[in-house]
């Protein structure tokens, strides 16, 4: 008799959802995976495809894509032995993690945060030490510490500002959390542009123990290209690059970020625009009945209503695809939305005004 095919494979994939996005990633107005509402201009895409067409697509890019990484820790001013780019800040998370855990080791992750550490926490074997967040979804810095200290964590990471909760920690509270223990601690900073808080970078040089994660999918606008990058103090960044899949990133990844960083008052301007229908869609969130909005430090606003299931399809009807995020910790009856482009805030305000 055949064995069950679950039976053969990682027992761990019993505890784990494939990753699905709920109403889809089509819509008239589409809200729901924090990306930039602007497109990279037509000129400059021109430009990045005029320079790939001359790369030879039969040969392997290089082991790693180096240029990029030399054009990246100029432009974050660290030594290039410090960073590490990959396809995607996903793939990036893969490699950092299966370089930090693996069975029986222990990883502390504020609750709740972004779903994919818990995903691969659970895939390594490994044990979370979740810490919940605040009432307000701020996060429990003491809890941390405590967590950190009396179960004697391996690693800890740290979205900040966080998803999906839009919160942030300064980077004196990072480095407290660093500082009170001998874990790796990765800080993630996919929406560090759009933060009222400085960057952890400045800790690299000053703690061994920790990594900073970045990605291009939000402010630089390229979700669709796929560009992340690790930076940490060359000795550690030796080792978390063991696991790293080589050849993961091709030179059209490679040459889109060095034309966009030679480019890069657009995505200041982006940013800009950004943050200020950021402040306009929370003040008119404010004056509508029966919402609760909180302060935000991402691209994206958090609302909690009576019944988050029944507006989003209420919105989706509308052709507005927001998310719900209900099924997080402390996040009953939540709704996620990014800044959209002006049109799309005014409709989003008006009906979820209207309902």
């Amino acid at each position: 008799m055949q064995k069950d095919i679950k039976s053969l494979l990682n027992p761990a994939l019993q505890n784990i959802a494939v990753y699905k996005v709920e109403g889809g990633q089509q819509a008239e107005i589409k809200l729901n995976q924090n990306e930039s509402p602007f497109d990279l201009p037509m000129w400059l895409k021109e430009e990045i495809l005029g320079e790939f067409q001359q790369e030879p697509w039969n040969r392997y890019p290089e082991i790693l894509p180096y240029r990029g990484m030399k054009a990246y820790a100029d432009f974050i001013g660290v030594p290039v032995e410090s960073v590490l780019m990959s396809n995607g800040s996903n793939e990036m998370l893969y490699t950092i993690f299966l370089a930090c855990l693996g069975p029986g080791r222990k990883v502390l992750i504020p609750e709740p945060s972004f779903s994919l550490y818990e995903k691969l926490a659970v895939l390594l074997q490994s044990r979370i030490v979740g810490v919940p967040m605040k009432p307000g979804l701020d996060f429990d810095v003491e809890a941390i510490m405590k967590a950190a200290r009396e179960e004697q964590v391996d690693f800890i990471v740290l979205s900040t500002p966080n998803n999906p909760t839009s919160k942030s920690l300064s980077v004196e509270e990072v480095r407290a959390i660093a500082a009170c223990s001998d874990a790796v601690v990765l800080v993630d900073e996919a929406y560090i542009e759009f933060s009222r808080e400085r960057s952890s970078l400045e800790l690299i040089g000053e703690l061994q123990n920790v990594i900073v994660l970045r990605t291009m999918s939000k402010a630089l606008a390229l979700a669709g290209i796929r560009i992340g990058f690790a930076i940490s103090n060359p000795a550690l960044m030796q080792e978390i690059s063991k696991p790293k899949i080589p050849f993961a990133s091709g030179r059209l990844a490679e040459i889109t970020l060095m034309r966009v960083l030679a480019n890069y008052s657009l995505v200041t301007d982006t940013v800009s625009y950004i943050l200020n229908q950021r402040e306009q869609l929370y003040q008119e969130l404010l004056s509508i009945k029966d919402v609760e909005v909180f302060a935000s430090d991402t691209n994206f606003l958090i609302i909690r209503v009576a019944d988050a299931a029944s507006v989003f399809r209420s919105l989706q009807n509308e052709g507005i695809l927001v998310r719900n995020v209900s099924g997080y910790p402390l996040m009953e009856n939540c709704l996620r939305f990014n800044v959209g482009l002006v049109e799309e805030n005014r409709r989003l305000i008006s009906k979820l005004g209207a309902l």
